[in-house]
């Protein structure tokens, strides 16, 4: 999972927020956005809450949807169990709880964002689902950027500035995903406009593989100045991921000798990875 750094916040505050509401129930909070039927729904819950762990957190979800087939709560276990895996860096985890999270709440951003961004993550060429992938990402990405402004809530301690930083990062993950997608399908253009918009939003906390797939779809777009200007931003901000690191060194060699030889418009020699 490339991001994981990246998402840690936004996993960590978005799902706190919902928790939080789910609690009211619970511990008389005037907040009574999710309702609970009965007390011992509340207390299955909040044993449940206790337990840690991505695979104890989805086997405990599940057995209360099965228990509770209409409880409000259930999106908020899903969400910390996908929140769980997301910190384990586990894509399978992820994408299993974030599609279980959506089929009860479809506006749910961090959800869009986090199964957008594994799917992006794992598309290969050869891949028999790639078609499939590929729609779901381009499906959540737009209902992610189109439904963030409305659909997000922000935790209730958060200042209105972290409120809003929340929210274009979640932002800047849902193009970045798209971004990469379409870099994968050889459609560079939008790859190089979503990628910026992407690079754009997150410039609180940016994000080297933005950068850096930025300039894989300006050098395919043989805008070789422009990519190297970008590989040298990921390469600023890589210094804790050396394998990132390690590719972006590569591909900076390539722009320089490319920009020093004056080939901007043309190129003869190998194209860059993806």
């Amino acid at each position: 999972m490339q991001r994981l750094p990246l998402l840690l916040m936004i996993a960590f505050t978005l799902v706190a927020g919902k928790i939080a509401r789910a609690c009211a129930e619970q511990d008389g909070s005037p907040v009574r956005a999710i309702h609970a039927k009965s007390q011992q729904e509340v207390a299955d819950y909040s044993a449940n809450y206790s337990l840690n762990g991505g695979a104890p957190q989805e086997q405990a979800a599940i057995a209360f949807a099965q228990k509770y087939p209409e409880s409000e709560l259930r999106e908020s276990l899903f969400a910390r169990a996908m929140q769980a895996y997301q910190r384990e860096n586990s894509p399978d985890g992820i994408l299993k709880m974030g599609e279980r999270v959506l089929a009860l709440d479809p506006n749910h951003s961090l959800a869009l964002v986090l199964t957008a961004t594994v799917l992006a993550d794992s598309l290969v060429s050869g891949d028999p689902d790639r078609d499939k992938k590929v729609a779901e990402i381009k499906k959540n990405t737009a209902r992610a950027i189109q439904t963030i402004d409305t659909n997000f809530v922000a935790p209730a301690a958060a200042t209105p500035e972290q409120a809003g930083i929340y929210k274009t990062t979640l932002q800047a993950m849902a193009y970045s995903a798209l971004g990469v997608t379409n870099l994968k399908t050889g459609d560079y253009t939008d790859a190089e406009k979503n990628l910026k918009m992407a690079a754009g939003l997150g410039k609180i906390h940016p994000d080297p593989y933005i950068w850096y797939h930025l300039a894989l779809a300006q050098d395919h777009r043989r805008k070789y100045p422009a990519a190297l200007n970008s590989v040298e931003q990921a390469l600023q901000l890589a210094s804790a991921n050396p394998d990132l690191q390690k590719l972006a060194e590569t591909e900076h060699q390539r722009l320089t000798r490319l920009v020093g030889h004056g080939r901007e418009s043309t190129d003869s020699g190998p194209q860059p990875p993806e």
